[in-house]
């Protein structure tokens, strides 16, 4: 088997509203959508920086729910970006909670998370160092001491 690539694929209530709020607050553009006639989305794909993610309204009939509906999430969508300070004000400027403030991370990130108005979580991040993976370890190690 080749794997070629790898696609989120976020279920959300009230897909075209989370579809304006990736646009507003991540600048995202949209590929294409499928909707159905009732004007439900069954699926659409928005651009991150080259990135596809996929997403679809809830389909509670085939077991399909989002974070709103099973009341959180399990997963966080991570977005390298330029400033990540920046990144999350634009985020709450759209209407994301803040859950993290961006803060220096011992693997050589600035980083915060965000919550989207529709339950998922976004940590923004910018590089402030190259870290190699026996420093990052080392410097775990160093922090996970009691």
């Amino acid at each position: 088997m080749t794997i070629h690539e790898l696609f989120p694929y976020l279920r959300i209530k009230n897909a075209g509203a989370a579809i304006e709020f990736y646009k507003q607050a991540f600048g995202v553009t949209e590929k294409f959508r499928l909707t159905e006639p009732s004007g439900r989305i069954g699926h659409c794909e928005l651009v991150f920086g080259g990135m596809t993610l996929m997403l679809s309204e809830e389909y509670p009939e085939l077991g399909f729910l989002g974070p709103q509906s099973i009341g959180g999430t399990s997963i966080s969508l991570h977005l390298h970006v330029d400033d990540a300070d920046a990144a999350i004000e634009r985020a709450l400027g759209a209407g994301a909670t803040l859950v993290r403030p961006a803060s220096d991370a011992f693997y050589g990130e600035r980083s915060g998370t965000v919550r989207d108005p529709f339950g998922h979580e976004w940590m923004l991040g910018h590089s402030i160092e190259d870290v190699t993976p026996a420093e990052m370890q080392r410097r775990y190690d160093e922090l996970m001491k009691p």
